[in-house]
Formats: structure tokens, sequence, C-alpha cells
């Protein structure tokens, strides 16, 4: 994967290791090749910087102290599908097994070459753009645990229905039509016909992050863009209402 394929927009990962001298390395190797990094020594802290951060893709060692990388990433599938690279400085084919079947979508083990590690990165992160493309082929848009179905209205976290009123519907599916994308209050008025005013928009924003976001003081996925309006974010980082 070249690097034209990276100038929509910045992927941004998080690396986790308890190896400061190396988790530094690849914080300033990956940031010379184009990518916004974020790091954290444990999976504690990851999850912590997690709650605020969209990541692109995780880098994350299996052995360290507390949880180990292994039991993090069983963790995590539960809810997120994010791509996570695996690094070990263990030998053993079984471990490498045992990662894979976990849900991991790489494996190298230390000491490795920088370089190949970007090519790594660079072609898990062209598979998943692929796989989002083919989603949105299918009428279908994800975000963290949620996945939104454009052409049947549906709402999912984790394959389960959520309930929308049908005015929630109209309004999430616009966002979720062209996700990453700010709209205005009259962009939207405009897409549902002129059936929203202000306020019936207002109440219908905060209904679904209700629905969809952990803390609507900070939301994630359905951002308010300072002096334009609001956006369904799916990848990169929170967009701060202040911004």
């Amino acid at each position: 994967m070249n690097n034209l394929a990276f100038e929509k927009f910045t992927f941004h990962l998080l690396i986790i290791d308890d190896d400061e001298k190396i988790r530094l390395l690849l914080k300033k190797f990956l940031e010379n090749n184009g990518f916004r990094v974020s790091d954290a020594e444990n999976t504690k802290e990851a999850k912590k910087i997690m709650e605020s951060l969209i990541f692109d893709l995780l880098v994350v060692d299996i052995m360290m102290p507390g949880q180990n990388g292994l039991d993090f990433l069983k963790e995590i599938r539960q809810t997120n599908q994010i791509p996570v690279l695996m690094l070990t400085a263990m030998s053993d084919p079984g471990d490498r097994l045992d990662g894979l079947e976990i849900g991991a979508d790489d494996y190298m083990t230390k000491p490795f070459e920088p370089r190949e590690l970007l090519l790594r990165i660079q072609n898990i992160l062209k598979r998943f753009s692929t796989n989002i493309e083919e989603n949105n082929q299918t009428n279908e848009t994800n975000f963290g645990p949620f996945s939104f179905n454009i052409k049947s209205s549906n709402l999912y976290k984790n394959n389960i229905p959520v309930h929308l009123t049908t005015s929630e519907q109209k309004l999430l599916s616009c966002f979720c039509k062209s996700p990453n994308k700010a709209f205005s209050r009259e962009d939207l008025n405009k897409q549902l016909g002129g059936n929203m005013e202000n306020r019936s928009l207002d109440v219908a924003i905060a209904r679904i992050r209700r629905k969809i976001e952990e803390d609507q003081r900070y939301p994630i996925y359905l951002q308010t863009v300072r002096g334009i309006g609001w956006m369904l974010q799916t990848h990169n980082e929170t967009i701060n209402e202040n911004y």
C-alpha cells in the first residue's frame, strides 16, 4: 500500500507495550511515516485512553505486567473489531496461533525490522478499509459496537437491535449515509424534507446520543462540530465540542 492511500485522513494508532524504549522508538518511527500515534504502558492505561479516542489500529505486546496482551485482545473483541497487530518476544508457534484464534489480524516476533512492521500495518489497514467499503456497498455503516443498516433503518449494538423512533431513524440515516462529514442544521433540515425544526432536531440528537454514547457530555460518535453542526465519527480521534 503506498502513501497515496493515506491522503484521505491520518490513521491514528495506539501502541501498548510496557517497554518504554521500544514504545517510544516505534512511536517516532510511525509518526515519521505519516501516522498519528498514541501510546500506553499497559492495558489499563490503554482502555482509559480508548474511552475518549477512536483508533484505527492497535499494536499490542503480549507479555506485559497485569493483564497480558492476549487477555486484552479477548476482552476488546467482545465489543470491538478494531484491527490489532500483536508483538511478542515468545517464539512458540502456539502463542501465535492463540493470538490469531482470538482475533489478532497479524503477529510479529521481537526483535523485528521496523520497516516490516510498517508494511504489515499498511496491509492490515488496506484490508480493513476494503471491508469498510464493502459494508458501505451493502448499505451498512459501522461505528464502535454499532451497526446501522441504511436500507432497513435498523440500528444494532453487538448484533442486538436498538430501538429508534421514526424521526431518530431518519436523522441517523442522514449521518450514516455520509459518515465523518459535518452537517449543518440547514443540511439536515433539507435532507429531512423540512420536517424537523431546530428544537426537534436538538431533541432527536440528544435522544440518539443517549442510545449510542457512554457519556453524552463527551460524545465519541455523534459529535458536535463548532460553527457547523454535527457529524457521525467512525474513525480517528474525538473532536472536542469547543474545537
